[in-house]
């Protein structure tokens, strides 16, 4: 048995990016940020669908076509369309921002 919240290191230099599922069909991920964003310029293309929950936390997620990113906060959750161009703009510094991740399709 894992637990979501637990194993998350102190400092993290990194995004940490685990998969705890991984079959044909569907992946599911366990990321954990503090303070990370993606890349200026960067947008995620995926070729599967993407859900999300955000369980600890805060960030805020912007598509390519919104002028204004999403803030998210404990409890909210996404279903990202396969090749919705997307970014994580801010995720808080001050704790560690968990999410989990569902790849489908």
């Amino acid at each position: 048995m894992k637990n979501l919240f637990s194993e998350i290191p102190d400092t993290l230099p990194d995004e940490l990016l685990e998969t705890w599922v991984n079959a044909e069909s569907v992946r599911i991920e366990r990321i954990v940020s503090r303070g990370h964003a993606s890349p200026e310029g960067f947008w995620y293309d995926q070729q599967q669908h993407e859900w999300v929950v955000l369980l600890q936390g805060a960030a805020r997620l912007r598509f390519q076509e919104d002028e204004a990113p999403r803030e998210m906060r404990p409890g909210d959750v996404l279903n990202i369309p396969a090749h919705k161009r997307h970014r994580v703009e801010w995720t808080t510094p001050a704790e560690p921002t968990v999410w989990l991740a569902v790849h489908y399709g």
